[in-house]
């Protein structure tokens, strides 16, 4: 069978899981500096979404890692089911967190006129990140799923 783009233990899938990492955890550097952050649940949502996700990343990266180094097919059906529901559960997660805190910014920058008195940028740049982040799972998500439907 044919590996596609994004595979678990290939370097593809292995590029992805890190580049998901990475932009997880840009979102949490960025929120974590910004001032005032703790007082707003919807950017603490975002934090512990980003959280789970560079868990969730770090862990498959290893793991594709490991398959790389012993040259390992990851294609079992138990796993790859695995890797479909952490993936959907995280791609949810963190676009319902993205969401939430692009909505609470969009109503103190325009609506409300707080920017001027807090830290708007970092919040934008924040979830700017968790866009691109949520972006990179969605897309191994549907492999995943791809792959289970495969067989």
């Amino acid at each position: 069978m044919k590996d596609f783009i994004g595979t678990p233990g290939t370097f593809t899938g292995l590029f992805l899981r890190i580049s998901q990492f990475l932009f997880a955890a840009a979102s949490i550097a960025s929120m974590a500096t910004a001032a005032g952050f703790a007082n707003y649940t919807a950017f603490c949502y975002l934090i512990a979404s980003m959280g789970l996700q560079v868990i969730w990343c770090l862990g498959l990266s290893c793991l594709d890692a490991y398959a790389l180094t012993k040259k390992a097919v990851l294609r079992n059906p138990i796993l790859i089911s695995l890797f479909v529901v952490g993936d959907w559960v995280t791609a949810t997660l963190s676009l319902a967190a993205a969401s939430a805190a692009a909505g609470i910014t969009v109503l103190y920058d325009r609506d409300l006129g707080y920017c001027k008195m807090m830290d708007c940028r970092k919040f934008q740049i924040s979830i700017s990140f968790a866009f691109i982040s949520w972006l990179l799972i969605e897309i191994s998500s549907l492999l995943m799923f791809w792959l289970l439907a495969m067989g």
